[in-house]
């Protein structure tokens, strides 16, 4: 078997933050998040907000070094390069980010925007720039006279195929989305997600998407990984996370996703409680204090994320993940 193109190993990442009487404290973002992504692949991570989602994104991108563990990609730990030697992997590595408009600076135009990023990374050449631009923007479903317009002249859905094309100016291998849709319309949602599989089967790319919403996730992806207070529960293929969930917190997730089957609804699974705060994280299992089927042992052993015997493409952090039966719940 091929190596994965991207690799991440016990990744870690704390933000200190001061608290009353001059005490300092950490907040584990991340802790102990391991996974691969194989070439041409599309992972997807979920989770409710503050889970670490979007800190794992940008850790690989190294917007925000890791504390500890290893981000391998391509064979290389980026964690360990120097400034010089990570500017390099830049063109590799490029991320689709949230707000379209915010991500997009507002006094360069298109082309100007995009130039630049091939003028960095060393694509093209003075003479045919422009024309790689346009034929880019072409791919992206905008048009060629829309090449010297600046940011507030576009519709978000516009914008955020601009940021799209931005990536794909680098020729990455990688990218990651981070809530690449989440700003959108619902029916411009469709489009973009409809464009990235294009883009993906047209230039082998490799995406690692971050999300909330399980519907997007279920259309996009081929693996998907299940994080909560900064720990991952489930790493599973796509569909069969959502005919089978083996953690209790996938099952909830997966509870809250609307339906409009009225005639055979399904039930509810309702977990009560708030996130624990990651400035004081339960002891044992970070779920324990919400999960209804938490026993005295789940407040002291903290799982570890083990294949399953059935299925060696399944990952379960739960103690409890061979005993009960989710799906007797659903």
């Amino acid at each position: 078997m091929s190596e994965p193109l991207l690799e991440v190993r016990n990744l870690k990442k704390y933000f200190p933050v001061k608290t009353g009487f001059g005490k300092t404290v950490q907040i584990k973002a991340i802790d102990d998040v391991s996974f691969t992504v194989k070439a041409g692949e599309t992972v997807s991570i979920v989770g409710e907000s503050g889970c670490g989602k979007s800190t794992t994104g940008r850790a690989i991108m190294q917007l925000d070094p890791p504390t500890a563990g290893q981000i391998m990609f391509n064979g290389v730990d980026l964690t360990g390069l120097s400034k010089s030697a990570l500017r390099k992997t830049r063109g590799d590595i490029q991320m689709i980010f949230q707000d379209p408009f915010a991500s997009l600076n507002p006094r360069q135009t298109v082309y100007q925007m995009l130039n630049e990023v091939m003028v960095v990374q060393g694509r093209g050449n003075n003479g045919n720039r422009r024309e790689k631009i346009k034929e880019l923007l072409e791919t992206v479903g905008l048009l060629e006279h829309q090449i010297d317009l600046f940011p507030h002249q576009f519709s978000g859905g516009q914008r955020q195929r601009i940021g799209i094309a931005r990536a794909l100016a680098a020729k990455p291998k990688l990218i990651v989305c981070d809530e690449a849709v989440s700003a959108l319309d619902v029916s411009i949602q469709a489009q973009v997600l409809n464009l990235l599989k294009d883009l993906q089967r047209k230039f082998n790319l490799t995406y690692l998407f971050i999300s909330h919403d399980l519907g997007v996730v279920r259309h996009i992806s081929d693996k998907i990984i299940v994080m909560y207070l900064g720990k991952v529960m489930e790493i599973s293929d796509g569909e069969a996370l959502f005919e089978n969930p083996r953690h209790p917190y996938t099952k909830a997730l997966l509870s809250a996703i609307p339906t409009i089957n009225f005639d055979n609804p399904k039930e509810k699974f309702i977990l009560q409680g708030d996130v624990p705060t990651p400035l004081d994280p339960p002891p044992g299992c970070p779920f324990h204090t919400r999960c209804p089927f938490a026993i005295d042992s789940c407040k002291e052993i903290v799982p570890t994320l083990e294949v399953q015997k059935d299925d060696p493409t399944r990952f379960v952090a739960c103690i409890r993940a061979g005993e009960i039966d989710l799906m007797s719940t659903l």
